[in-house]
């Protein structure tokens, strides 16, 4: 029997009615037997300051100490001005800090977007591998999900009524724990 797979998600968007948040809503009720996602929320993050890398704010604290116990992470995300949202990449680089601390490290990770746009978010995703590439984290390739017109696609109760994205997040979800299982057997 295979050791169950920890799966860390985190949305870009602290809007309420996120369509990112919609995705990973999707993600939780896909998941595959054997593995767990826990979603933290990044509301309340501060604006990253280097005065306190050394000792930061309890929040960020306690999402690195949640990227270090998943064993991968899901990551979906908005698209705003052909990048990744602030909240995002704030958050990245509070956790990334300082850089003897690397949390991110070798972590297998996938990400989903959605956007209003017919692009879908991806632009934000290739940036976000930018940082991945930096950060030293095995992103997946394939499949990639990205939803374009998210307003026709997610119901006025957040749910994605899209069976074709359902179906690639679920492939999504499979690749992650192959390559996480892969990689970790790699380093065992």
């Amino acid at each position: 029997m295979e050791k169950p797979v920890k799966i860390l998600g985190f949305v870009g968007s602290l809007r309420k009615g996120s369509y990112n948040k919609a995705l990973m809503r999707a993600a939780v009720e896909l998941v595959p037997d054997g593995v767990t996602i826990e979603v933290f929320d990044l509301e309340g993050i501060p604006p990253f300051n280097q005065d306190w890398e050394n000792q930061p704010p309890q929040i960020v604290r306690d999402f690195k100490a949640k990227i270090r116990a998943a064993d991968a992470l899901l990551i979906a995300t908005p698209e705003y001005n052909y990048s990744i949202p602030g909240v995002l990449k704030n958050a990245i680089d509070a956790a990334s800090r300082p850089y003897a601390d690397k949390v991110f490290d070798g972590k297998p990770v996938a990400i989903m977007s959605t956007s209003i746009g017919h692009l879908g978010g991806a632009r934000a995703q290739y940036h976000l591998r930018q940082s991945f590439v930096f950060l030293n984290m095995y992103p997946i390739n394939h499949p990639e999900v990205m939803l374009p017109f998210a307003g026709q696609n997610i119901d006025e109760n957040g749910n994605l009524t899209n069976e074709e994205t359902r179906k690639l997040i679920r492939e999504l979800l499979e690749e992650l724990v192959r390559w996480t299982r892969k990689l970790k057997a790699a380093t065992e």
